[in-house]
Order: C-alpha cells, then structure tokens, then sequence
C-alpha cells in the first residue's frame, strides 16, 4: 500500500476495488490530479465526484455539517459502513472540481479493507468515480482496469471489491430521496 499511497500524495491517479465494480480516484485537494482524472474518463466536471473515506472523520473538512438538521448526524452514520452514497452539504470552500456545479458533495464510508487502509494511510479520503470510460460499463476487476485504463493511470491496487451486485446507492441525506439505486 505504500507505493500506491506515494503515488497518490504525489498527484497520481490510481484503481482500486470498492463494494461492487474498481473506482478510479485521487488526492481530492489536488486540482491537477482532479483533472488528470476527469480527462481520463471524459467526465464533465459539472457532474462532481464522490469521496470515499474508512471513517467519517476523514470527510470532515469538505462537508458543512452545520447545514445538517438537529439528531440528522445519527440517521447518516447508521447507514455506514456500506455501500451507500450520502450526499451532504459541501463546505463552502470546497472546489468546484469535487462538487460539480452542486453546494453538496456526494460522500461513502467503506469498509473494503484496501481503500480503509489507503485512507488511514494518507489520512483523507480518495476521489471515487467508476473505473471506465463515460459510457463503458465499470472495471469489475484489476485485470479489465489494466486493460481499458492501464497506459493512462498511475496505479492499481490489485485487490478484490466487496462482491456487491451492482455500485453504490446514492441518496439525499437531507430528503432520503434515492438518486441512483
């Protein structure tokens, strides 16, 4: 994990198994790396990214938790760890490269052992988007990674998802409306 926690920090774009299918991630405060891996995909910018942390406390400093309702907190933590996607009001400094051209960000606590310890390793937490091409269906193994993404990226953890059937869902913490199941 060393290697790949190196070439993360240094602005790398790296696969690795979530719950279901490979996401494709990087440092989420830097910018360039954010963009290396949105021209990678061919994924417009407007539509965000997800964060993906081992612990809550690792999504803190790019969520506004003061715009969360009274006991919300609770309802959200009991959904994790899982793969379920909350989206949560974003910190007002946050870039628009994570949020799209939303004042929420789409955020996870998994608990796939190699993105917990790449996360506890570098102490943030990762970009999360689907490994493929816009349009492709998502790398389900570090194999396919290497096949259709392999000359473009700077590292794979050759690791195993979690065998969930399909990615994550997405909900609205604050209305529970489910946005992708």
């Amino acid at each position: 994990m060393s290697l790949i926690a190196d070439i993360f920090q240094q602005g790398g774009v790296i696969a690795y198994p979530t719950e279901a299918v490979f996401g494709l991630g990087c440092d989420p405060d830097n910018i360039e790396a954010i963009t290396k891996l949105l021209a990678i995909k061919n994924r417009p910018k407007a539509k965000g990214l997800i964060l993906l942390a081992g612990d809550f406390e690792q999504l803190l400093p790019y969520l506004d938790v003061t715009q969360l309702p009274q006991g919300e907190l609770d309802n959200i933590l009991s959904l994790w760890p899982n793969g379920v996607t909350q989206v949560l009001p974003a910190n007002p400094d946050l870039s628009s490269f994570l949020t799209g051209c939303f004042n929420t960000i789409a955020v996870r606590v998994t608990n796939q052992p190699d993105v917990v310890a790449l996360c506890n390793k570098v102490n943030k937490p990762i970009v999360s988007t689907s490994a493929n091409l816009t349009g492709q269906p998502p790398a389900l193994t570090w194999q396919e990674v290497e096949t259709q993404l392999g000359k473009n990226i700077d590292g794979i953890v050759k690791g195993k998802t979690l065998g969930f059937e399909k990615p994550s869902t997405i909900i609205d913490a604050l209305t529970g409306k489910v946005l992708r199941s």
